[in-house]
């Protein structure tokens, strides 16, 4: 504030050196600005005329933040015409007239009566007038004229942000840019150096640098590390009067923050891992955990794990937990302790993205050894096979043996080992199974077209230990023996038009067996032998597992015989082969022409024969005689009522 008022008091000197030598000069009759054109002399006394002219006013200066005791005086107003006799009044309008800036109406002197800011307002338009005194009449034009706020440094330099937030890269090269910071100055730019900015750097050396008239920061020291130090704070000061002392300054804090790059891979904190495992865990199920650190954060310290070598790669799976970052070690096929008791894997942890600018520093992977122990579990039996599939005649006699099954106790104790059936599903009771060496047997006749597969289950128990079981299935076929003969397929019955020709075929036959395809077909028709010259008719086996029927002869009567009965012989392909004789009945019909029935009755063909009554009444008498007196009776009391 001292130096301000000082600058003051100088700028005021330097105004009333200009009045001074303003007074000077018309004494010395060099013309000011009047307010009137008027006469002057010239040399040797000559006259000179000179046109009437409005105001022409110089731009007059006040200085800014002035705090003296008086009001400064920023210029005066004076016209040729005034005599002094305090005749000519001057008048002052405008912007501050009256409030700011006064005039003393007999002399003409402005002054300012309040301090003024610049940077509130540069500047003020004033008009200018001088009046008769007693009339009041303008004596000349009125004219404008502008007083301008003179600057002084009064305003430090002040940043845009308060705080700056800033990333760059780790191990960024000296000399990248972070980030432009700026600080602006009130002050008035085109007087002087007052908005003149020089920016420095007052913390954060020797990472950082900053240009002086830019404001850019760039980064100063080589490889800066962010597992190192991730956050730097850096002041920035910005200062005025083209940064020489005396001038004003402001701060702003940037905090720069170091964004990671991948240079660092994956290490192992340990050479070799211990891990355990009992013989009874079952595939994937967890063993145990790796872990490789890597300082780097985000998708540049992502790893991924793989077993790359050793003699559990196809007992053991690694994969990857991403969220927690570590490989977990699993189970991938059944363990057996009596076999192997430990095994040993070659572990690799890689990161999943690579930058290249870090190739040369050499592998981003890393390796440990991983070495799992194998623990001995109390096992149940184990059966020799998962399942077990036998065959058994049918018809076999009780107590034969149908096979054996056997499991065998896993532990190293070697238990011994108890056999049962599941009656659940043996609930016949067809077989028995011999506790001590598992052999099964049949403890009555199977019949395969009753049951043609037993689906049994075995259980193994261990003799000292009887909470440890093993369950297996076995499958019992029963295999087929020849003792089904072959039966017709339905239950079959012809007919033969008394009009039939000789050869005709009336019907086809076939026939079933119970027994397997084996024992089955290829069925074979033949009739009995002793009827094989059956005058009426004959058999052609068509060798298909069919038979046709034909008449061997002509002339058929319903009146003389209306049924037939023809035994036929069935014989399948078993070994030794089983036959059966089946008869076929045969009706005798009559028929139209073309063959179509029209009735197989013996009766209605009677009474469509065209007997006379004469012959019924003959046919009656004989019955009546025949049947006696009491059947007569009767016949004519029932004759009375009609």
């Amino acid at each position: 504030m001292k130096e301000d008022n000082c600058l003051h008091a100088a700028l005021i000197c330097l105004g009333m050196l200009y009045y001074s030598h303003a007074i000077t000069a018309e004494k010395l009759n060099h013309p000011r600005p009047s307010l009137h054109g008027h006469h002057e002399k010239g040399k040797e006394g000559q006259v000179l005329h000179r046109s009437k002219r409005g105001w022409v006013w110089n731009q007059f200066f006040v200085i800014e933040e002035y705090t003296g005791p008086d009001p400064v005086l920023v210029g005066r107003l004076h016209s040729d015409i005034d005599s002094g006799d305090g005749n000519i009044k001057y008048i002052l309008s405008g912007e501050g007239a009256g409030i700011i800036f006064v005039i003393d109406d007999k002399s003409g002197n402005i002054h300012a009566t309040k301090t003024l800011d610049r940077e509130e307002r540069a500047q003020y338009t004033l008009t200018a007038q001088a009046v008769d005194r007693n009339t009041n009449r303008p004596l000349e034009p009125p004219s404008e004229f502008i007083v301008k706020v003179q600057d002084i440094n009064d305003n430090p330099p002040e940043f845009l942000h308060e705080n700056y937030h800033a990333n760059v890269p780790e191990r960024s090269n000296v000399g990248t840019s972070v980030i432009q910071v700026t600080a602006s100055d009130a002050d008035d730019p085109t007087y002087g150096n007052s908005a003149k900015l020089v920016y420095s750097i007052l913390e954060g050396q020797p990472y950082f640098s900053v240009e002086a008239q830019t404001g850019i920061i760039r980064t100063a020291l080589p490889n800066m590390d962010r597992e190192a130090k991730e956050e730097y704070h850096v002041v920035i000061q910005a200062k005025d009067m083209g940064g020489h002392m005396g001038g004003l300054s402001g701060t702003t804090k940037v905090t720069i923050t170091l964004t990671d790059v991948n240079d660092n891979p994956p290490k192992f904190p340990q050479s070799v891992y211990q891990m355990s495992v009992s013989e009874a865990a079952v595939p994937g199920e967890e063993v145990g955990r790796v872990k490789a650190k890597d300082p780097d954060i985000g998708e540049n310290g992502l790893v991924a794990y793989s077993i790359i070598d050793g003699d559990g790669m196809d007992m053991f799976e690694i994969t990857t937990d991403y969220e927690t970052q570590e490989g977990v070690v699993k189970l991938k096929k059944r363990l057996d302790f009596e076999t192997k008791k430990s095994y040993s894997l070659k572990v690799e942890a890689a990161n999943v993205h690579i930058d290249p600018k870090f190739i040369s520093n050499g592998p981003f992977k890393d390796t440990v050894t991983v070495k799992i122990s194998v623990e001995d579990a109390d096992e149940p039996p184990v059966f020799l096979k998962p399942s077990y599939i036998f065959e058994v005649q049918e018809n076999a006699a009780s107590g034969t043996v149908v096979g054996k099954v056997h499991a065998k106790d896993p532990d190293a104790a070697n238990s011994a080992i108890r056999y049962s059936i599941d009656r659940h599903t043996d609930l016949e009771r067809y077989f028995i199974i011999n506790a001590e060496d598992g052999n099964i047997k049949t403890i009555k006749a199977l019949d395969r077209e009753e049951i043609a597969w037993h689906n049994i289950s075995v259980f193994a128990v261990e003799v000292h230990k009887q909470h440890q079981e093993a369950k297996v299935p076995v499958a019992i076929k029963v295999v087929d023996v020849n003792d089904n003969a072959p039966k017709f397929a339905a239950a079959y019955e012809a007919f033969v038009c008394e009009n039939a020709r000789s050869n005709q075929q009336f019907i086809t036959i076939s026939a079933d067996d119970k027994d397997d395809s084996a024992n089955g077909p290829r069925f074979i028709f033949s009739l009995p032998p002793e009827i094989i010259h059956n005058p009426n008719f004959t058999l052609r086996d068509n060798r298909d597992n069919t038979a046709s029927v034909l008449v061997r002869r002509e002339g058929f009567s319903r009146q003389k015989q209306d049924l037939y009965l023809l035994p036929i012989v069935i014989s399948d392909g078993g070994l030794p082969p089983m036959s059966s004789t089946n008869t076929l009945t045969i009706r005798v019909c009559g028929c139209d022409s073309n063959g179509s029935l029209l009735s197989c009755n013996a009766e209605a063909y009677i009474l469509n024969a065209g007997l006379s009554t004469g012959a019924l009444i003959a046919i009656l008498a004989c019955i009546v005689i025949l049947l006696g007196k009491k059947v007569l009776d009767l016949l004519l009391f029932y004759t009375c009522l009609c």
